[in-house]
């Protein structure tokens, strides 16, 4: 029997949150709270402790960049958090990956890609399409002076950790990195999870960042393997 799965919709507009309600309820998600702004979801969050977020990136009061860092602040039982936009490559999104966001959906998806994104985040993975986030990080990544601070050092890596996120960031699933390293899925994966330990990070998403922020790979480095379109 499938563990029962609670969500959270935060969109300032009616039409939305009632689309996502019946899209979910049809595969059994419980919709347990609806936020018209980022207040209201912060609130409703501490009130329902959902699973996941549903949030919009552009509301009144408080926009959903703001209400995700005071949603994953750390506390015991946090959610997971997927942003909505109308746009791929909107700052915002960026942001709120960097703040710990586990991915983000355009509007428009099909019910079975929100589906299945949420029963992918709530299981602790990122809701990672490789060639969108790497357009995001590529369009919005600024490295300074203190950015690879920001991140942790990245020297707590061993070279098959750093060579692991490099390829990770390029995009490569772990069956891809597997083939190439010439490694097991099983080890490239208790690698990965290595790298989010060491370095603090939630996800693969952060890891993404991280490479690019720290400089370990470059903005308009491009990869050759095939970029799924697809959660991994």
């Amino acid at each position: 029997m499938t563990e029962p799965l609670s969500v959270l919709l935060a969109d300032d507009q009616t039409l939305v949150r009632t689309g996502f309600r019946m899209i979910l309820g049809a595969d059994g998600i419980d919709v347990v709270a609806e936020a018209t702004n980022g207040t209201e979801a912060v609130e409703a969050v501490r009130r329902t402790r959902p699973d996941v977020v549903l949030m919009d990136v552009r509301m009144p009061e408080m926009d959903g960049l703001e209400a995700t860092r005071r949603i994953l602040t750390g506390a015991p039982g946090e959610p997971r958090v997927i942003i909505l936009t109308t746009f791929d490559l909107d700052r915002y999104v960026y942001a709120a990956l960097s703040a710990g966001a586990s991915g983000f959906l355009l509007k428009d998806v099909t019910p079975e890609h929100l589906t299945a994104a949420v029963r992918t985040v709530r299981t602790g993975d990122a809701l990672l399409a490789p060639a969108i986030t790497r357009r995001l990080v590529e369009r919005f990544t600024q490295r300074g002076s203190d950015t690879a601070a920001l991140h942790r050092d990245l020297a707590s890596l061993t070279p098959r950790e750093l060579e692991v996120l490099g390829l990770l960031a390029r995009g490569l699933s772990n069956a891809e990195l597997a083939t190439r390293l010439h490694l097991a899925e099983a080890t490239v994966k208790t690698h990965v999870a290595r790298i989010l330990a060491k370095l603090g990070l939630r996800d693969r998403v952060q890891a993404v960042i991280v490479a690019y922020e720290t400089g370990l790979v470059s903005v308009g480095t491009r990869e050759a393997a095939r970029q799924p379109t697809e959660p991994t």
